[in-house]
């Protein structure tokens, strides 16, 4: 009687156990990245593929490849699309040639600090870019910092606006970046960020612009003597997931993989911008002249640049750069609030 009331709790048991377990498979997913594996974002890639085993009871992983092992950004957002890779992440302004929408996040001095980028990339404006991304065979798992870009160059210091007339910066392959800079009188040449370091090394190109952490992580200090605080644009990576490779999960492995993009979200969020505050310190150590644009000469980029805000601002949709500009106009409203 014993033994037959252990085999009936037993079976009641895997009744109650069996359906969760049965619906996650082994997977495992490969990760592609361009930036170094000691980059945070890196580090955020490996910190979600160990949330993802932990969550899964080690059935589901990722494996992380970096330095542009398994191509470019948009090679690799190429091959999710294609089912031949199953996770990246890239800039969001690489994803503009499939969803114009997605430009208006690069809009040059649109953000003011990383809380206004993570109250709207988080709410409802955030949610309905990445709601666009199924159609083009992606699924969106959250946006990742990758911080306010800043320029470096081998040549001189840049102390004003017009100090960056002149110089031959290489920029992310994005229409708004090349009229950007263009527009500041610099030479822009766009180009993958793989050949951007050789490109430096080899005086290819003068300079180019990346966060602090970037420039620190890839080591650009060794090419590159001046570096200024032009906070021109506030830039997001998206972590993307095949939509081949999602609509082949169960809900409950979407559930798992949801999960833990949402830990790895907050984690890297919270490790880039620690990496990022002594990042200045170390650029300076290793030999960098780092020099600060005043609140003026950010306000000659602002009045110079108004003809690119224009263009591009119907170019991703006027009613999205409006919905942004008000999402925005809520966020310092209730900031200023709180004060």
């Amino acid at each position: 009687m014993k033994m037959q009331s252990l085999c009936v709790a037993a079976a009641l048991l895997a009744t109650l156990a069996g359906p969760a377990s049965a619906q996650v498979k082994d997977h495992v997913f490969k990760v592609g990245t361009g930036l170094s594996e000691d980059h945070p974002q890196a580090k955020g890639l490996k910190y979600f593929a160990d949330q993802l085993a932990a969550k899964s009871g080690g059935k589901m992983t990722a494996r992380v490849f970096t330095s542009g092992s398994l191509g470019n950004d948009i090679s690799m957002t190429s091959a999710l699309r294609g089912g031949t890779l199953e996770m990246t992440i890239p800039d969001s302004s690489t994803l503009v040639s499939l969803i114009k929408p997605f430009g208006v996040l690069n809009l040059p001095l649109t953000f003011n600090n990383e809380k206004e980028a993570d109250a709207v990339l988080d709410g409802p404006f955030g949610q309905k870019l990445l709601a666009t991304l199924p159609d083009k065979g992606l699924i969106g798992l959250g946006f990742w910092e990758n911080g306010f870009r800043h320029v470096t160059n081998s040549r001189r210091p840049v102390l004003r606006a017009e100090d960056l007339a002149g110089l031959k910066l290489r920029v992310i392959q994005s229409p708004l970046f090349l009229d950007t800079f263009n527009t500041l009188g610099a030479n822009a040449t766009p180009m993958p960020f793989t050949e951007l370091y050789t490109a430096m090394e080899q005086a290819a190109v003068d300079g180019q612009e990346n966060p602090a952490a970037t420039i620190l992580a890839s080591k650009f200090y060794e090419v590159q003597k001046h570096m200024v605080l032009s906070r021109h644009m506030y830039s997001a990576w998206v972590l993307l997931l095949s939509k081949k490779t999602w609509d082949g999960l169960s809900a409950d492995e979407r559930k798992i993989v949801q999960d833990a993009a949402r830990d790895a979200t907050l984690h890297e969020r919270k490790t880039i911008r620690a990496f990022s505050e002594t990042a200045l310190a170390d650029l300076k150590k290793a030999g960098m002249q780092v020099t600060e644009l005043p609140p003026t000469e950010h306000a000659k980029m602002q009045a110079k640049l108004q003809p690119v805000l224009t263009k591009f601002s119907k170019e991703f949709g006027e009613d999205t750069t409006a919905e942004l500009n008000g999402e925005l106009a809520k966020v310092r409203g209730g900031t200023t609030a709180a004060k």
